[in-house]
């Protein structure tokens, strides 16, 4: 069980000490103490006051809550988060109730027409079975896995993301963060076939989302009989040849993942290059937490035209933490990731104990184009802004 500390003793005694002579830094920051401390708080309230099956997703602008119900593509990062919270708090109260929201998800195994069980049933189940090792989840991961096989196409070289009728083949940047199910699922069921699907999916990208400076388009719609790119456009950002600041999050966090996986070296230098274009650019705030659209005009100065999303920026450090492990020059990346979960643990992202319906981060944009969840708390923001934070301890060697 995590020690829990007392916040004010804690700082009154440093105070004290540093007046009086050095003390050694304690191993574990003040910052990330206080943080897991409001994790463990929230993340306990939430498992009771939500039902699994019904888990949080956003807030509305009335102040209810919007669920995620069993086919929303975000309902398997609540699940995920409690599992992240347990790693972190060492609470085991909070992994029964991990295994319970998790397990509510089992029907998911029978979704076939989304790209997206792979953050469904990978948040949720795949990070239950990494934690506990118990068999009871598998055969949920591996319906779940021949599933998203299964929308691998061949002639086009990637993995459908949507059956809309009005798109003829469309892949989205996000479609990245799947292929990891792909690959665990590659060695878990000994199925070679999804790693060499994953790794033409990550290579296809690469060749048509990017352009010359590394951004990336949100979608690209192909020719499903011939693989042709017939246009490529957003669903997301401000233009179509806008940066949308989530779907440079999603090809970094691909990237470096696609990399670990598979050891191409193309896929680490995409991940750099990728990571360079972010973490350079010129409208990206002093504390590190990007505007919705790296390309709003006046994105500094406009607050209502460019909400800050806390997701992009969780995502973001969560990936720099991994690609620096993969790097020997990572120290750069672990910086600038510190910096963003310094802010996002600050009093401006980070939810008071109690407050924000016991979600952890404030300030997430969802879909800015479509007046849904604007400069709100998102299930997601919190999920990647618990796996980073258990990344920077096991960098930074703190002891959870």
């Amino acid at each position: 069980m995590k020690k829990t500390f007392n916040l004010f003793l804690a700082f009154t005694f440093t105070a004290l000490s540093s007046s009086a002579k050095p003390v050694l830094e304690d191993p574990s920051p003040l910052w990330f103490t206080k943080t897991t401390e409001v994790i463990h708080f929230q993340l306990n309230k939430a498992a009771q006051t939500y039902q699994p099956g019904k888990n949080p997703r956003s807030v509305n602008p009335d102040g209810t809550v919007r669920l995620a119900g069993i086919t929303d593509w975000t309902t398997g990062f609540f699940p995920g988060s409690l599992w992240y919270g347990y790693e972190l708090t060492g609470d085991k109260t909070m992994a029964e109730e991990a295994k319970k929201f998790t397990l509510a998800l089992d029907s998911i195994r029978n979704i076939k027409n989304t790209h997206d069980v792979g953050f469904m049933l990978y948040c949720s189940y795949g990070n239950a079975y990494r934690i506990t090792g118990d068999k009871i989840y598998l055969p949920v991961l591996a319906d779940g896995a021949a599933n998203l096989y299964a929308r691998f196409s061949p002639v086009v070289g990637t993995i459908r993301s949507w059956d809309f009728p009005w798109l003829h083949y469309p892949v989205i940047i996000d479609n990245m963060m799947n292929l990891e199910y792909l690959y665990w699922s590659a060695n878990q069921f000994d199925k070679p076939e999804y790693a060499k699907a994953a790794n033409t999916h990550a290579l296809t990208t690469m060749k048509n989302h990017f352009r010359k400076d590394y951004s990336s388009y949100h979608l690209v719609d192909y020719d499903p009989n011939t693989g042709k790119v017939l246009r490529k456009r957003t669903h997301q950002g401000v233009t179509d040849e806008s940066s949308w600041a989530r779907g440079q999050a999603w090809g970094l966090y691909g990237y470096t993942m696609c990399y670990a996986n598979s050891k191409n070296l193309k896929f680490l230098q995409q991940a750099e290059n990728i990571a360079k274009f972010i973490m350079n650019h010129p409208t990206m705030p002093k504390d590190k937490v990007p505007v919705w659209d790296f390309d709003v005009h006046n994105a500094l100065d406009t607050a209502e035209l460019a909400p800050r999303d806390a997701s992009a920026a969780a995502v973001i450090a969560s990936a720099l933490l991994d690609l620096s492990t993969q790097v020997k020059d990572g120290k750069k990346y672990v910086d600038y990731a510190e910096e963003i979960l310094k802010s996002l643990s600050s009093d401006a992202y980070l939810a008071k104990p109690g407050e924000n319906h016991f979600f952890l981060l404030k300030h997430s944009v969802g879909a800015f184009l479509y007046n849904s969840e604007i400069d709100t708390p998102l299930d997601y923001a919190d999920y990647y802004y618990l796996e980073a934070l258990k990344r920077y301890a096991a960098i930074k060697k703190i002891e959870i």
